[in-house]
């Protein structure tokens, strides 16, 4: 297996993990019958994300940049329908200074999916791939200074209901 074929499979894995991070906000909104916790803009803005690079995906021809953008796209449906079926009231997380909406998992996620997905495009010398992957790596680490600013991460306690499974 060359190196571009091993970036691809680590792209691959690395998105679908990200994506399915949302089951986790998905299981708390049914169990709690509410999306008080849970942010919105993440869902739609992935996916809209995801139907531009399938899109892009379908015009190239990349098997890789069209599978995890139909699992993306599907996902994010999903999570948006339904957060819309449990929404309330949404909250400000640096005006309550509480990361509590804000999810570590998919922090991790996106940091290592925007990473894979900029040296996928850097090693085909492909800017369309490698530009708008940059971004997710900088938001990532604003997303990581959140919880390091406002101590989640290093608690013991977790800034989130555990769900009774």
């Amino acid at each position: 297996m060359d190196f571009l074929q091993l970036l691809s499979c680590a792209c691959i894995i690395f998105t679908v993990g990200m994506f399915t991070t949302g089951l986790t906000d998905l299981k708390k909104m049914k169990a709690t019958q509410c999306a008080d916790n849970v942010q919105f803009l993440p869902f739609l803005t992935t996916c809209l994300n995801n139907l531009g690079w399938l899109y892009y995906g379908l015009l190239k021809g990349d098997g890789t940049v069209i599978s995890v953008n139909i699992i993306g796209a599907s996902l994010q449906t999903l999570y948006i329908i339904t957060y819309c079926h449990y929404t309330k009231e949404k909250l400000d997380i640096v005006r309550t200074k509480s990361v509590e909406r804000l999810s570590f998992s998919l922090t991790v996620a996106t940091f290592f999916t925007s990473t894979s997905w900029t040296l996928y495009g850097l090693q085909l010398q492909d800017y369309y791939i490698m530009v708008p992957n940059t971004p997710g790596i900088f938001t990532s680490l604003i997303r990581f200074f959140l919880f390091w600013q406002f101590g989640a991460v290093l608690s013991n306690k977790p800034s989130y209901k555990l769900i009774q499974i």
